[in-house]
């Protein structure tokens, strides 16, 4: 199969790259190494595919901590704003256009079992939590008008 799709890919001008060519191997195929022209093929264990982390134990867990990874990172890029803003409905903004797709992003094809589900609600909370923080202590120091917050 290997060899007809390297044809294939000459006939429409694309060689292959075989120092970064890898595979993952599934249940029911049998132990064998891979080789075309010579050159063995390795195997790896998951890869990242349109952003998202896939293996064959179909295991979230690496997954769910790229997104946590990718939800901070967003977060880290919006904290000065959210610290100096008084603006509650900003803030709830800001969270929800950048921390939360960087959190989500390809969720639909997640099977969560009960503790991913609880281990992204303690993410998302916290970062709520972060931004409430934020929001009392500019109250205080700033001693905000009734008119300043959003009901």
């Amino acid at each position: 199969m290997l060899p007809d799709f390297n044809g294939a890919c000459g006939v429409i001008g694309l060689q292959l790259n075989l120092t970064k060519t890898m595979f993952m191997r599934n249940g029911w195929v049998p132990n064998a190494s891979f080789s075309l022209k010579g050159t063995t093929i390795s195997e790896c264990s998951s890869y990242v595919y349109l952003g998202r982390e896939v293996n064959m134990m179909n295991d979230l867990a690496p997954e769910l901590g790229r997104r946590k990874r990718a939800a901070w990172g967003a977060y880290k890029s919006i904290e000065d704003v959210v610290k100096k803003t008084k603006n509650t409905r900003l803030r709830a903004h800001l969270f929800n256009t950048m921390v939360l797709p960087a959190l989500t992003y390809a969720s639909e094809s997640w099977e969560l079992r009960k503790q991913d589900e609880s281990a992204i609600s303690v993410i998302e909370q916290s970062k709520i939590k972060d931004a409430a923080v934020y929001a009392k202590l500019s109250k205080i120091r700033g001693g905000s008008k009734p008119s300043d917050t959003v009901s």
